[in-house]
């Protein structure tokens, strides 16, 4: 269970215990267990009960109830994609893919936070030149991104157990051999394309830490070249195909 889900569970203990704790507590609404009016205790019970449903209910919602992931093409924060990767953490046959994507989001994240921490001890925020790296970062980000979602979409169409059923040693003579090599050269491609996503996003995560270093070498007579850093223009090149990447 991830942090949000455990505070929301924790926020909804907290508010429910609370509640009752208003509600059952003499003098105040004057609803009582073993008072001296049937309809208090009555009143008293069905809470307690009603408090325990409400418990039971959100601790399933919260616990074990798939959360509802947004379209893929609507998915904008870093949340939404890891939401949308955890899901199909448990993948048959591509577990390690979707791990290897996982940690590639949370290693964008910690790139970016000190790419902005380095800009912002040689640039002020109000500089052209901190503009441009940071125009350039989101772009590639943005591309980054599209890469994940090629992902999502490979993952939303492709049933990694379809192929051991198929050509499972139940039915070894069931198909003809043309049928079965067609559904593996399928499944082989479905393979390709995620782990060529994979090697892209690598790809932009070491282009990243090549900037890094650049403008960790920055001196203030460079200043006024940043286009002409080797490692600009390999990722401006890299934007210029953003197009190949849509989807």
């Amino acid at each position: 269970m991830n942090g949000s889900r455990l505070m929301k569970l924790l926020g909804l203990i907290a508010g429910v215990g609370i509640l009752d704790i208003v509600i059952l507590s003499p003098g105040l609404l004057g609803v009582e267990i073993g008072g001296e009016s049937a309809l208090e205790t009555a009143s008293g019970v069905t809470l307690l009960v009603i408090s325990l449903l409400v418990l039971l209910y959100g601790s399933y919602a919260l616990l074990f109830k798939p959360p509802v992931l947004a379209p893929v093409k609507n998915m904008k924060t870093h949340e939404d994609y890891i939401a949308a990767l955890s899901h199909y953490r448990n993948a048959k046959g591509l577990k390690k893919d979707i791990a290897h994507a996982l940690d590639q989001l949370d290693r964008l994240e910690k790139k970016k936070t000190t790419l902005s921490d380095v800009l912002g001890q040689k640039f002020d925020q109000a500089e052209l030149s901190y503009k441009k790296f940071h125009s350039v970062i989101d772009a590639v980000e943005q591309l980054f991104h599209l890469n994940i979602k090629g992902i999502l979409n490979k993952l939303s169409v492709f049933d990694a157990s379809g192929l051991s059923a198929f050509t499972s040693e139940q039915n070894p003579r069931q198909f003809s051999n043309k049928l079965v090599q067609e559904k593996t050269a399928l499944h082989n491609e479905y393979l390709a394309s995620i782990t060529g996503y994979l090697g892209a996003n690598e790809e932009i995560l070491l282009k990243l830490d090549k900037l890094l270093l650049e403008i960790s070498q920055l001196d203030s007579t460079d200043y006024q070249n940043i286009e002409d850093m080797p490692c600009m223009q390999e990722m401006d090149a890299l934007i210029k195909q953003t197009k190949f990447y849509k989807q």
